[in-house]
């Protein structure tokens, strides 16, 4: 088990001329010992060489070491470097904690909360356990709730409240956090909505495992393999605020990502376009008209099944981009807020049994399968 040591000090760096490239360099010099030029460029390499190759890279670093030097930030006494007191305070301020600590602690705590955008914190020590990293990067890349391991229910019922608020065009911001209403199954095929393919993942586990891996660009799903995934994201971040001071890099970078884009994803956008998505009264507006077309019964009781509603949503709304799935739990939110009126069959009859089952919402102890409708003219 790695030591773990964070400080809640802030750092203020000295003015000095150090690089995007420079500070990550800078990392990898203050651990504890210092680091040899061969260190620097073998540990650095996993960040970088996705973009760069391996003798692009060793003269990168060995030009910005130069720097570095030159700019008294770091001395190389006998082939090791180490940092100056200027260096040891910028390095304190990119990483948040100016302890000495070994290579593999901050390789694995502080640069992957710098590669995930979490300032120094107690909860990066989460990112040691596959279960912590995983709730980590769902928390940064959903802007989720932060809590120090969340258990996977709680995690879903998040993911299924963000992907419920995108169906809305992201106009919804309270009500179903608590993610206690829609059964497990309805939540997370709600939150699998959320995948590059979506779908429901079976158990809470798969869709958190699944979801993660996509968030971060990560082919596997294992524990290292997250981590390399952020290394290699906070690298191309690095690599691209390089511009300024070493254009060339940059350039040899961005040729060399597009010869290798189908061997590396990247992270997945998390954001879809809201364009044309229906906000509450556009949406309730819709739903009324639908049903009215389809709703049976006499004056009064006059009720649609929802799998009906959601054949005429589906053909006239289809700039809507919403699944079935998504449109269910918008419909049962609806209900909740007292915008329409669900309502389930008591009596089931079997001339309509295919309808019954396609227009199931679950939630909490009731089934629905109609729309009330008596109130649309």
């Amino acid at each position: 088990m790695i030591a773990v040591t964070q400080t809640s000090m802030t750092f203020t760096a000295p003015a000095r001329a150090v690089s995007p490239v420079g500070e990550l360099l800078l990392t990898r010099i203050a651990a504890a010992g210092g680091a040899t030029r061969t260190e620097i460029a073998n540990d650095l390499a996993p960040f970088v060489t996705h973009k760069l190759s391996p003798a692009e890279w060793r003269r990168l670093a060995d030009q910005q070491i130069g720097q570095l030097i030159a700019g008294g930030v770091a001395t190389e006494t006998r082939n090791r470097l180490r940092l100056t007191e200027a260096g040891n305070a910028i390095a304190a301020s990119y990483l948040g904690s100016s302890e000495p600590r070994a290579w593999t602690e901050i390789r694995d705590l502080d640069l992957v909360g710098k590669g995930l955008g979490i300032a120094a914190s107690p909860r990066l020590k989460m990112g040691l356990r596959p279960e912590g990293l995983r709730a980590l990067i769902l928390q940064t890349t959903y802007n989720l709730p932060v809590k120090k391991n969340p258990p996977v229910a709680k995690l879903r019922a998040q993911l299924a409240q963000v992907a419920l608020e995108r169906a809305f065009g992201n106009s919804i911001k309270s009500g179903f956090s608590k993610g206690s209403a829609f059964t497990s199954k309805a939540g997370r095929t709600l939150a699998g909505q959320l995948s590059l393919q979506p779908r429901d993942f079976g158990t809470d586990q798969k869709l958190i495992v699944a979801l993660a891996a996509e968030a971060v660009g990560a082919v596997q799903t294992d524990h290292d393999t997250l981590k390399e995934a952020i290394h290699r994201n906070l690298g191309s971040k690095i690599l691209a605020a390089q511009t300024v001071n070493e254009p060339k890099v940059v350039a040899l970078a961005e040729a060399r990502h597009l010869s290798k884009a189908a061997n590396d994803p990247g992270p997945i956008q998390t954001s879809k376009p809201l364009v044309g998505k229906p906000d509450h009264a556009v949406f309730v507006e819709a739903v009324k008209a639908a049903a009215s077309q389809r709703a049976e019964g006499w004056p009064g009781n006059r009720k649609a099944f929802i799998s009906d509603v959601w054949q005429v949503i589906r053909a006239s709304h289809a700039a809507w981009d919403i699944t079935e799935i998504e449109f269910k739990c918008m419909l049962a939110e609806e209900h909740r807020l007292g915008r329409l009126v669900l309502a389930t069959a008591d009596l089931k009859d079997k001339r309509n049994l295919q309808a019954l089952e396609a227009s199931v919402i679950a939630y909490k102890n009731t089934v629905w399968h109609f729309l009330r409708v008596e109130d649309v003219d």
